[in-house]
């Protein structure tokens, strides 16, 4: 399992429990459960949710559950719930601690690229039942999701109990939530780098614009994870002490359990690869892996090569 660094300080300024607020859809990263969009999420109108779906399809990012509304996710009550996640013996005792120290490393990891016009996220939201967010309200059907308004990762932490473990029988541990984090920090990486952009299509499938931006996450998830045993804190203390081969499985494991071609059997019980929108199984364990073999950023350049299926 994981192991932190109990002598590593934790910065808790970006990792905030916002509670209830809202309700509805939100865009994001998530797993598609059937029946979201006209579900219990609360639509606002079916003109909404069309706009809503296209919205999505041209930016690659999915929608489950609709919805009204808006605002920042930062003029909602902070319920400062990570008050105790001072050090690295409090992410080892304490599962929200490891996602503080989680996003440190993963803002380390990104701050030592050297990206042009880097910034961190602006916050990593967790909520529970409904949140307001730069792109709408998302109810608790959404899994965890990246909004690229406010550049902020938001998170109903009974998603990988109720959702990845039980509906799709993923795995349980640590570290499939630090991949998780890790994916969506990458769609932030590739929306401060312009790759988030290049989304401009409904295309769907297994070569889209959208599927190639989910397995850019992926990869750059890979990346992180090789790097995150060397990250520090800002008075030279690593953070993550341990990162052992049983958890790289476990975020592979993961990543198979949110594989497009693995949902729609779990879902509708065959396979139609004209609607992926996030990658098979095998295309995400494959580009996580070249992320984390991978020497620079240009490795994960999944727009720039000719396929992102899995070499035969």
């Amino acid at each position: 399992m994981v192991r932190f660094n109990p002598k590593a300080r934790l910065d808790r300024s970006r990792v905030r429990d916002v509670g209830r607020s809202g309700g509805g859809g939100a865009t994001g990263m998530r797993i598609p459960i059937p029946g979201g969009i006209g579900g219990k999420g609360g639509i606002g109108g079916l003109v909404l949710v069309i706009a809503l779906v296209i919205l999505a399809q041209c930016t690659g990012i999915d929608i489950l559950g609709g919805g009204s509304g808006g605002g920042s996710a930062s003029n909602a009550p902070k319920l400062l719930t990570y008050d105790a996640c001072e050090s690295g013996g409090d992410a080892n005792d304490n599962r929200d601690c490891a996602r503080v120290a989680t996003e440190n490393t993963l803002t380390g990891f990104w701050e030592s690229q050297d990206i042009d016009g880097f910034r961190p996220v602006d916050g990593l939201y967790t909520f529970s039942g409904s949140v307001s967010t730069g792109c709408g309200n998302a109810s608790s059907d959404v899994g965890p999701f990246y909004c690229p308004p406010d550049e902020s990762i938001y998170l109903d932490t009974r998603f990988f109990d109720q959702v990845l473990e039980d509906q799709l029988g993923g795995p349980d541990g640590l570290f499939v939530e630090m991949y998780v984090l890790a994916h969506e920090y990458g769609h932030h990486i590739s929306n401060v780098i312009g790759d988030m952009a290049r989304v401009k299509s409904q295309q769907t499938g297994p070569e889209s614009p959208g599927v190639r931006l989910e397995l850019q996450a992926d990869c750059f998830a890979g990346m992180w994870a090789k790097a995150a045993p060397t990250i520090e804190d800002d008075n030279g203390e690593v953070i993550i002490s341990e990162i052992t081969e049983q958890d790289l499985k476990l975020g592979l494991d993961a990543a198979a359990a949110v594989g497009d071609d693995y949902i729609q059997r779990k879902t509708q019980g065959q396979v139609q690869e004209e609607a992926w929108t996030h990658g098979s199984s095998a295309q995400r364990q494959y580009w996580f892996t070249v992320g984390y073999e991978a020497d620079s950023m240009e490795d994960c350049a999944t727009f720039d090569v000719d396929s992102v299926q899995v070499p035969r």
